[in-house]
């Protein structure tokens, strides 16, 4: 096994991002908004936050054959992700997002998944790197076959497998037996436990359900409170600074490729939990998604 190798799997999308003072309402238009063009994708955009944040870092990802896909993986290779993984898709457009963002950083975002939609177990066999990875990352924008074939894979090889329940959607007692760590936000926690979570006594009540179904680790993140963590000998919670927000688009996906590497480098619990709201509190300070994730000369450790 490589100690250092981070696999993650997951979507590659091209986010097309306006900001406009307010969201507008169901029928409403908004006029005065500035459009932006991004790479994004919460597979794609964890990638980049890993490998800029120090990560030796593999994407699986699937896209199509159009011009969107091309970006993404010329993009993907100019930050030294290795793209031997990314599936071209002959008939399938390449994922894109829709995305979104008021004046103080909130978003609304829907996504087509395109050629995301088809990356299955089948192409996840031909990933010989996979059984090397010392971390392998996951979201929910992919298929769940795949995401459960890989996980029962990495169980049996007792490999460590991170988990992003996002978007939210129900998971099998199977998926998360075993599991080393998930790392929902509060609304996912709460969607995914019935716990409402919006403080730390709530995230240990739902933390603690994730632990009864065999979850080892939980890292339940809380916006600008911070990250709430806790197995079966620890519990804590991280705050998080005070920084001005203008988008939080990708501040979950660079929270989740910072632990991952901080997980690579043996920080401890405390530390990397430390690291990866740091790196995330910086892309909230700026717009888009993968353009907003730090590089490791701009995190304090």
């Amino acid at each position: 096994m490589n100690a250092n190798k981070i696999i993650v799997i997951g979507s590659a999308n091209t986010d097309m991002v306006v900001k406009t003072d307010e969201l507008p309402l169901p029928g409403e238009t908004k006029l005065g908004g500035t459009f932006f063009m991004n790479a994004g994708g919460k597979g794609a955009n964890q990638a980049v936050a890993a490998a800029r944040l120090g990560g030796d870092v593999t994407l699986v990802t699937k896209v199509g054959s159009d011009i969107f896909g091309q970006q993404t993986i010329a993009g993907l290779g100019k930050e030294n992700i290795d793209t031997s993984y990314v599936f071209i898709d002959k008939t399938t457009p390449s994922g894109t997002a829709l995305i979104m963002v008021n004046k103080t950083g909130e978003n609304c975002i829907a996504v087509a998944p395109g050629a995301n939609a088809n990356l299955l177990p089948a192409d996840i066999e031909k990933v010989k790197q996979l059984a090397e990875a010392a971390i392998i990352l996951m979201q929910l924008e992919i298929p769940m076959q795949a995401i459960a074939a890989v996980a029962k894979n990495a169980k049996e090889n007792q490999q460590k497998v991170i988990i992003n329940p996002a978007p939210a959607q129900q998971l099998s007692d199977e998926l998360l037996d075993g599991l080393f760590l998930i790392t929902p936000n509060e609304t996912e926690a709460s969607f995914l436990t019935g716990i409402p979570v919006s403080d730390e006594a709530t995230a240990s009540q739902a933390a603690a359900i994730f632990l009864s179904k065999g979850v080892n680790n939980v890292v339940i993140t809380l916006g600008k409170q911070g990250a709430f963590f806790q197995n079966n000998q620890l519990k804590f919670s991280t705050a998080a600074p005070t920084v001005i927000a203008v988008d939080t688009t990708a501040a979950g996906d660079t929270f989740n490729g910072a632990i991952a590497v901080a997980l690579t480098e043996k920080m401890d619990w405390e530390k990397a939990v430390q690291f990866a709201i740091e790196a995330a509190s910086i892309s909230v300070t700026r717009m888009g998604a993968q353009a907003s994730v730090p590089h490791r000369n701009e995190i304090s450790f």
